[in-house]
């Protein structure tokens, strides 16, 4: 008895050794400095993008961030200059290449040639498919694939001539597994894994590493900027719930450190998040199973509606006493600390 138990003790002591190893590993910073770097950082407003742009200024980069609305991007600026730091706003539509291009120049001109672009913009449309149409899944490859390859292509002159770069994509685990109610998010990261890729590959020999993140929830607040279908305040209710859960969620600085680790190393991918880690490790191995199990999530979910459930709501338009109740504290909080909480939510 006193053996097993003895063999069970070190069992458990090799487990939590090799479980701290691979943390150390995961979270090991790499040798690229970003001291003096200029950073560009696209939908770095708020939220996640907000998130990696304190970071790179406290770590001495010079950062431009863009996104569309001028009064987030002031409040940003603001901010993360207020120590002095070297920081560009820039408004812009990034779905359109000759605005992301406009954009490129002038941070190069205003503070120098791009080290590092962290392709970070986004958007979430959650609803079921009867209510999904086409301009959702536009809109999703407009800002996920075309706005990334736009934004890749205009700093690649910069970063060839130099011989060296970075180039962040900002995924999902939803480009690696297809979640129900969100296909055209799932679409389009799966296009956007597979366009970073392809592009890992053939610039790997001129020195400009590209790095696919691939996150599962984070709280970062944003979820009050989804836009849902179907029962309105149902979905996002669902939504803001799953992305407030501590054993589900991974902390945006966190989440924030790991991605700017991962850029240092020049990793070429990295999942965010034990269970993101397990479903795709379980979606790899065993695919057929995973959207068998993901079928029975599906029956969980708000069933489609009539003509209204075809309309888009953002999910701050779609509150009810579920999403604002206790359950979703801790993404409030997020939404406070990010600058989510702008004057038309």
């Amino acid at each position: 008895m006193k053996r097993k138990t003895r063999n069970n003790w070190l069992t458990a002591v090799g487990v939590g050794a090799l479980v701290a190893a691979a943390s150390l590993w995961t979270n090991r910073r790499g040798s690229y400095n970003l001291e003096g770097r200029v950073v560009l950082i696209t939908g770095g407003s708020r939220g996640l993008g907000l998130v990696l742009a304190r970071q790179a200024v406290a770590e001495g980069a010079r950062v431009a961030i863009c996104a569309r609305d001028a009064d987030e991007l002031e409040r940003a600026r603001q901010e993360l200059s207020a120590g002095g730091a070297e920081v560009l706003a820039l408004s812009r539509d990034l779905t359109d290449a000759a605005e992301v291009h406009s954009l490129v120049d002038e941070v190069q001109q205003k503070l120098g040639t791009i080290d590092v672009l962290v392709n970070n913009a986004g958007i979430i449309t959650a609803g079921p498919l009867d209510h999904t149409d086409l301009r959702d899944y536009q809109d999703s490859m407009d800002t996920h694939f075309w706005a990334p390859l736009h934004a890749m292509q205009a700093v690649l002159p910069g970063m060839r001539l130099r011989g060296e770069g970075r180039i962040v994509n900002i995924a999902s685990v939803g480009g690696k597994v297809a979640v129900p109610h969100l296909a055209p998010y799932c679409a389009s990261k799966f296009a956007l894994v597979g366009l970073s890729e392809a592009f890992r590959s053939e610039l790997l020999q001129h020195d400009i590493l590209v790095t696919t993140v691939c996150p599962g929830l984070m709280r970062t607040g944003s979820a009050r900027h989804a836009l849902v279908k179907g029962q309105h305040q149902k979905e996002y209710a669902a939504f803001i719930v799953a992305d407030s859960l501590p054993a589900l969620t991974l902390d945006a600085e966190k989440a924030a450190r790991q991605i700017w680790n991962a850029c240092r190393r020049g990793d070429a991918e990295v999942i965010l998040g034990l269970p993101a880690k397990l479903l795709s490790g379980l979606h790899g191995l065993l695919p057929g199973t995973t959207s068998n199990v993901l079928s029975w999530v599906n029956r969980t979910l708000p069933d489609p509606i009539g003509a209204l459930g075809n309309e888009r709501r953002h999910g701050y338009e779609s509150e009810s006493e579920v999403s604002q109740s206790w359950l979703t504290t801790l993404t409030r909080k997020a939404e406070r600390e990010n600058n989510e909480l702008t004057s038309n939510g």
